[in-house]
């Protein structure tokens, strides 16, 4: 196995593949410790891989490997190059920026890639054989969506382009020379018109481009009029490129209403190949050209809904459903080399695998084990590259051929060094009853240095969304909690991807409700362990586990102390100020019609109820949950002289960018938890 141990600046894993240290505890009767524990202060040491792209031949394999800038508090990646034997491992961009998305030219001499070395994102290229680059595009905004033709010749990508034609336009008199005056007001007409990690949003559109993929110029604009274009992909014969949108008469009413359209490159004719009320996106075109598989599902009004595998001729005949009722929306869709099927990734009860499922609809599982895989690449020659994470191991890259997939070749890990020494919390699947008596699935962390008879604080980790899937890959947060004496307990409570669209609805217009059950059926499992110390619970969890959490300690007292990080609070007034329009479908009613429905729903219904000592924590410049939602939740608290506190994270959208702010929140809840936490000799709570 090839390990990398280049550290020129501190590196960094993604912020849901967190961070780790190297302790060395203490002696302890005369005796050194053998292992280490994760602690915080090596926080900004871990690495992470992600975007691999395996070359045509099967021979390489381009990722990106991403570390921190310390003194800048930014994440940062480069992209590196190994051969599928793990003999040669080489950087092949440098410096203090960000290179990520790689994709091989067709020729498997090129590659391209998205770049912000200049201080904005741009289309570059390499050429393999002399490493020399050049940028293509002079862009004023960030392109996306990068893909090349099937001759190598083009390269297409999304575009964001402003509608710079005035809504209502005004004259002001002419203004003194040297005269300071405000800036101009800003006019909306718009149903969204900010998204979160993105701020506010100018009117216009995103369009698809091409350009030449040898020597850049000015892009040529493929799509025009008032719609947004997404996925773009070429057609077998380059004459074509498929793209998903909605062009449709009032398309920001239509609910993510997507068709599948195809765009003649000579005409710019546009023609769509599917109709039907449901979304239909992510095209991909099979290698001989003949076939499109794309990802969609018809509209039946769920508050979320699973997608479903479909196929359908290249002019847009011959629809039909290649793999649906699937646990998971699939992803990484991508064509078999010899067009007898199609491989996603699905994820399910915790795991992400390989999947195949042919021209007939024969579902076949690919890869076994519990792990989580995800960014999958293959080569015209079955190689595939991936990026595996299990409980004890954040992402690694690893490779193997189709026609064996049990032989695994481990290629590239940048955390062994790092975690080498580490005594991590071990980790035990749960399955369990609720009320009703449906079965949910956790799993429970012990403390690193765990002892069977002793009893240990505990903690409910609750995931967002509420529509997401806790899985098995590595987690840096809970096993840093566990090197800190914790249990923590994650779970996956109805209304979680991963069992299906059954499992989905069982929040349908009930939000928080029985997941609430869930959870509670979680924690008595856990205790029923017997080595946690009932007297010492807390809770914690982010944007839709937020929600839960503001949710539980208004329903029970059990828990000793809790945080509730990026939260709603109040549905009423969240509906009309987060930034997409979506969310209305959570309800049965608009809250103008039943404000009702809305109150019984929102936690601060229940704020007299609070007796837990809770902390809620907010980016300030959040859009998803805005932070006027943990304000007047902190303001109900304190008009009750509750125990809480209002943490404002500055400049942060919703969930953290910049590493030290993902730093601190781990500190404050480790802070807030010790503050409130039974140590021996004291008294209890009640």
């Amino acid at each position: 196995m090839v390990r990398l141990r280049l550290k020129v600046y501190a590196r960094i894993a993604t912020y849901f593949v967190l961070f780790s240290f190297l302790w060395l505890p203490p002696l302890t009767g005369g005796e050194q410790k053998t292992y280490r524990l994760l602690t915080t202060e090596t926080f900004m040491e871990m690495e992470a891989i992600s975007n691999p792209s395996i070359s045509p031949d099967g021979k390489q394999i381009i990722f990106a490997r991403s570390w921190v800038d310390k003194m800048n508090d930014q994440t940062r990646s480069n992209l590196w190059l190994v051969d599928i034997e793990g003999k040669r491992v080489r950087e092949l961009t440098h410096g203090n920026w960000r290179d990520f998305s790689p994709v091989w030219s067709p020729d498997g001499r090129k590659i391209a890639f998205l770049s912000e070395r200049d201080g904005s994102t741009q289309i570059h290229v390499m050429w393999l054989d002399t490493k020399e680059v050049a940028q293509l595009t002079h862009l004023e905004r960030a392109p996306s969506s990068l893909t090349w033709s099937r001759d190598g010749k083009q390269l297409a990508f999304t575009y964001f382009v402003p509608d710079n034609n005035p809504i209502l336009p005004i004259k002001l008199p002419p203004r003194p020379e040297g005269a300071k005056w405000a800036a101009p007001a800003v006019i909306i007409d718009r149903l969204s018109w900010r998204s979160d990690g993105r701020g506010p949003l100018p009117k216009g559109n995103t369009h698809i481009f091409t350009i030449n993929a040898e020597l850049g110029g000015t892009p040529r604009q493929i799509t025009t009029g008032d719609y947004s274009h997404n996925n773009p992909v070429f057609s077998a014969d380059d004459s074509q490129i498929y793209f998903s949108a909605i062009r449709k008469p009032e398309a920001e009413y239509q609910m993510g209403d997507s068709e599948i359209y195809a765009v003649d490159l000579k005409t710019l004719e546009i023609k769509a190949l599917t109709d039907r009320k449901g979304p239909d996106s992510n095209p991909i075109v099979s290698p001989d050209g003949q076939w499109v598989a794309y990802t969609g599902y018809d509209d039946r009004n769920y508050t979320s809904h699973l997608s479903s595998l479909y196929l359908m001729n290249k002019d847009g005949g011959a629809k039909k459903l290649l793999a649906g009722n699937l646990p998971s929306s699939p992803a990484g869709i991508t064509w078999a080399p010899d067009n007898t099927g199609v491989y996603y990734l699905m994820a399910e009860k915790g795991e992400s695998n390989l999947y195949f499922v042919s021209l007939d609809g024969q579902i076949k599982k690919i890869t076994q084990g519990v792990q989580y895989v995800s960014d999958i690449s293959i080569a015209q020659n079955g190689q595939v590259a991936a990026v595996i994470s299990t409980f004890h191991r954040p992402g690694y890259l690893i490779t193997f051929n189709l026609k064996q997939p049990s032989a695994v070749k481990e290629l590239v890990d940048v955390n062994l060094d790092v975690l080498e020494g580490v005594k991590l919390g071990e980790v035990e699947e749960l399955w369990f009853k609720s009320s009703d008596g449906l079965m949910i699935q956790g799993w429970l962390i012990r403390p690193a240095e765990f002892e069977p008879n002793q009893k240990y604080p505990f903690v409910l980790w609750i995931h967002g969304g509420p529509w997401a899937m806790y899985n098995v890959a590595f987690n840096w947060e809970w096993q840093n909690f566990a090197a800190n004496g914790y249990a923590v307990l994650y779970t996956n409570p109805r209304g979680s991807t991963g069992y299906g669209q059954d499992f989905v609805n069982g929040i349908q217009f009930a939000y928080p409700g029985k997941d609430y059950d869930d959870l509670m059926a979680g924690v008595d499992t856990a205790l029923a362990k017997g080595f946690i110390d009932p007297d010492n619970l807390f809770v914690c969890g982010g944007s839709g586990g937020g929600v839960l959490t503001a949710w539980i300690v208004g329903h029970t007292d059990r828990f000793r102390a809790a945080v509730s990080m990026r939260p709603v609070i109040n549905w009423h007034s969240f509906v009309g100020t987060t930034d997409g329009h979506m969310w209305y479908r959570q309800f049965q009613k608009y809250p103008w019609e039943d404000p009702l429905e809305y109150a019984l729903r929102s936690p601060l219904h229940y704020v007299a109820n609070v007796k837990t000592p809770i902390m809620i924590m907010t980016g300030e410049a959040d859009l998803r949950t805005p932070i006027g939602q943990s304000e007047e939740y902190y303001r109900a608290l304190k008009m009750l002289k509750k125990e809480t506190l209002l943490v404002r994270m500055p400049e942060e959208y919703h969930g953290w960018r910049r590493p030290s702010h993902r730093l601190a929140q781990q500190l404050y809840l480790m802070a807030w938890f010790e503050k409130y936490r039974m140590k021996p000799g004291k008294e209890n709570k009640e």
